[in-house]
């Protein structure tokens, strides 16, 4: 048998490893056998630190969180339980933004935290108090017209955009809209 010589090929994929380990110190950057190890154990170090950086990132805007919330006068656990029982849903990496850029807001949100948990009340529950005790005597001409537009509504379902469909879907409680098709949506609607 004729020898091989794997020589443009194995050339070619050394050079690509040591293109990857350009700027390591010492050998690493200069032998084969080096800077493939290497190359193996920053691998290694990058998918590890990918996994610990989000949690660096969580604790950064849970100490944030918390300064502020200090400096609103209640703890970090308190504030986060309060947006919970109030059904405010945002995340602790935009609640540190807001804390930073506007003080204001993240006060309203600590307000907002503190009524919860004195009444224990949703957000949703207390706009639809407020509702309630708003609303003047309907008239029944008003309730025409509503009816009137609920048909045209239902007719305009076809020309609506799929977006559109799943946001009237959820108003109307629909279970499962999420995954529907508009064929589904449409016929769920009516």
């Amino acid at each position: 048998m004729t020898r091989v010589k794997g020589g443009t090929v194995s050339k070619n994929r050394r050079r690509k490893v040591l293109k990857q380990a350009k700027g390591y110190f010492g050998s690493k950057h200069r032998l084969y056998k080096t800077a493939q190890e290497q190359l193996f154990h920053s691998g290694a170090y990058a998918y590890r630190d990918r996994k610990a950086n989000k949690r660096n990132f969580r604790k950064l805007w849970i100490t944030r969180i918390n300064a502020a919330c200090r400096a609103n006068e209640i703890s970090y656990s308190k504030f986060i339980n309060g947006l919970n029982i109030a059904g405010v849903t945002i995340n602790r990496k935009m609640l540190a933004e807001v804390a930073i850029d506007s003080p204001e807001s993240f006060t309203n949100l600590v307000a907002i935290a503190k009524d919860a948990l004195k009444s224990g009340k949703t957000v949703k529950e207390v706009k639809n108090e407020v509702k309630t005790e708003a609303k003047p005597a309907v008239k029944k001409a008003d309730t025409t017209k509503k009816e009137a537009s609920v048909k045209e509504d239902k007719k305009d379902y076809s020309k609506m955009t799929l977006t559109e469909l799943k946001a009237i879907a959820k108003e109307q409680g629909i279970k499962g809209y999420s995954t529907m098709k508009k064929d589904e949506l449409i016929s769920n609607l009516k």
